[in-house]
């Protein structure tokens, strides 16, 4: 038969891992995506296409996003808020956003600073922050 000690400090560490170890595992995976879909150049103007998804249980009525755009020397060209408008649960939605005066090339990456506005009934705190992001064209795209 064997023996087996249990020392006190791995008691404690199995014990957190029981309680927070399923919490933790929820708020790593994102609820909303969006993903950079296409950069469409219009003159001397882009326009972003982005196809956003709710992996929630309940509708985001509203969602924006400070979004800041940064040229090809790696500086903020401009800083705005990006209104993805309604988001329902487990669907798909494309939204455009049109930038005058920026064309698609002077765009090298974009960085999503976190969730302006987030609301609709039901929805966890933080329903919005922290997307996934994923980007199809050569603009990076991070948060």
């Amino acid at each position: 038969m064997a023996h087996w000690t249990v020392k006190p400090l791995a008691l404690a560490a199995f014990a957190l891992l029981a309680l927070f170890g399923p919490a933790m595992a929820q708020e790593a995976a994102p609820a909303v995506s969006l993903e950079l879909s296409k950069a469409e150049p219009a003159g001397n103007a882009c326009t972003l296409s982005f196809v956003a998804q709710n992996a929630h249980a309940a509708d985001i009525s509203s969602a924006v996003y400070e979004t800041v755009l940064f040229d090809g020397q790696g500086r903020v060209a401009k800083l705005t808020l990006l209104d993805f408008q309604d988001l329902p649960a487990g669907r798909m939605r494309v939204r455009q956003f049109h930038f005058a005066d920026m064309p698609c090339e002077d765009i090298s990456r974009i960085l999503i600073n976190g969730a302006a506005t987030c609301e609709g009934e039901g929805l966890p705190s933080g329903a919005c922050g922290a997307p996934s992001l994923v980007s199809r064209e050569k603009m990076e795209i991070l948060g």
